[in-house]
């Protein structure tokens, strides 16, 4: 695939701003915009992650949080399992299990559903993202993706291309009276990455990033050598490799006329001010939201084992209902026809790539006003730590108190962007 500006991390921002100065310039048939809204969700958003977090001591948003449900630390179980099995818990070996973990975790994150629970090893019915986070970490530690059983801290990529309805029904504990939404869904996103990876050569999906490893490992020597400061693994280049590597997963993508394929819809407001750089390429706006999420939920094991990800901010606000939600509840965005609240879109659909665009770009400055409520800067409250403070979770306590938990628009998503 050809190296694109679609594929990295800049040009969501900076495609997403296009969107939203079309909108606010009044050209959206969709869509308008009222920033005098943006203070009063800035304390929404500052209320909840002070009642969250009374030290403001904010952890970032990921993956791991989801492991955490029920108050019970999974990540603290998945270390003592490792250690037992003879791995060095800071060690890339590790890192490479961790890695694994995130992998089918974020990919099988699609909604669950109202109805569906997962009941843990403690008897706990927890539904949601975080019932699929805990199903897909008891089955990794017990080496359901693995070849081999034993230890099977790992993701084969041959086990991931002939995994069957039946065993993903089981690891769900879906049945007829307990339904997740989107079982086949999920099942073809596990066999394509199984056949996507065995394609490039690799036995599991960390391999994906050993390349980004091995050089951070030659210039973290070479840093040494010259009692220089290693620069850690940049956050814009492990996008990158996860939205180059996925491409050919996704159930539902785009591809865009220069050979880039993903969570990128065309708009004809998506320009750049210099459209003559990569021509192909405007008119296009990436998102990349489970890639993004995936790449948030990598950072602390990457911690773990003594990489720092630097450019942290260069990953942008997830463009999904959550966040997407607070911004309709609170008033910052309005539908101009309100049924068009009551129909069933597609992520290619107008409305649906304006929406998420304005999530990008308003995101971040909801941001600044959160941290000026709070008291912090962008050092002590890092984007991703506004997501989880934050904005995602107030996103959720809005829909719960004004639709049960529905989300304020209805995307058909297969599973694949949301």
């Amino acid at each position: 695939m050809p190296e694109s500006i679609l594929m990295q991390a800049a040009t969501i921002r900076s495609r997403s701003l296009a969107i939203r100065r079309w909108v606010e310039a009044g050209h959206s048939n969709c869509w308008t915009v009222d920033p005098a809204c943006l203070e009063d969700a800035a304390q929404v958003v500052a209320t909840i992650t002070r009642a969250r977090f009374p030290d403001l001591n904010v952890p970032g948003h990921s993956r791991w949080r989801h492991f955490e449900a029920g108050g019970e630390d999974r990540a603290l179980e998945l270390t003592r399992t490792l250690v037992q099995a003879e791995y060095d818990s800071s060690s890339i070996d590790a890192l490479l299990a961790r890695v694994d973990l995130c992998m089918v975790s974020v990919l099988l994150d699609a909604g669950a559903g109202a109805l569906w629970r997962f009941t843990d090893r403690q008897g706990r019915a927890i539904g949601r993202s975080e019932g699929l986070a805990i199903a897909t970490i008891e089955a990794f530690m017990r080496g359901a993706f693995a070849e081999d059983a034993e230890p099977g801290l790992r993701v084969d990529a041959t086990v991931l291309e002939r995994f069957e309805a039946r065993e993903l029904a089981r690891l769900f504990q879906h049945s007829s009276v307990n339904p997740l939404d989107g079982l086949e869904g999920r099942l073809e996103i596990l066999n394509r990455l199984g056949r996507a990876l065995r394609a490039r050569g690799l036995s599991r999906p960390a391999e994906l990033y050993l390349p980004l490893l091995e050089a951070v490992r030659r210039e973290a020597s070479v840093a040494e050598q010259s009692g220089n400061a290693p620069q850690g693994l940049s956050a814009a280049a492990m996008l990158e490799s996860t939205v180059t590597g996925l491409a050919p997963v996704w159930l539902q993508a785009s591809d865009a006329p220069d050979g880039s394929r993903g969570d990128l819809w065309h708009h004809p407001a998506a320009r750049d001010e210099d459209d003559l750089q990569q021509p192909d390429t405007q008119g296009w706006v990436p998102f990349h939201k489970l890639s993004q999420w995936l790449c948030y939920s990598l950072i602390e094991p990457l911690a773990w084992a003594g990489i720092e990800v630097s450019d942290q901010q260069a990953l942008t606000g997830l463009p999904e209902y959550r966040n997407g939600g607070l911004l309709i509840d609170t008033g910052v965005l309005r539908l101009r026809d309100p049924d068009d609240s009551a129909r069933i879109w597609g992520p290619g659909d107008r409305l649906v790539i304006e929406w998420r665009a304005l999530t990008v770009s308003l995101i971040d400055e909801l941001a600044d006003r959160v941290r000026a409520q709070l008291g912090r800067d962008r050092g002590s409250l890092p984007l991703a730590s506004i997501l989880e403070g934050g904005t995602w979770a107030a996103g959720r306590e809005l829909a719960q108190a004004r639709r049960g938990g529905r989300p304020p628009l209805s995307v058909d998503t297969a599973g694949s962007v949301f």
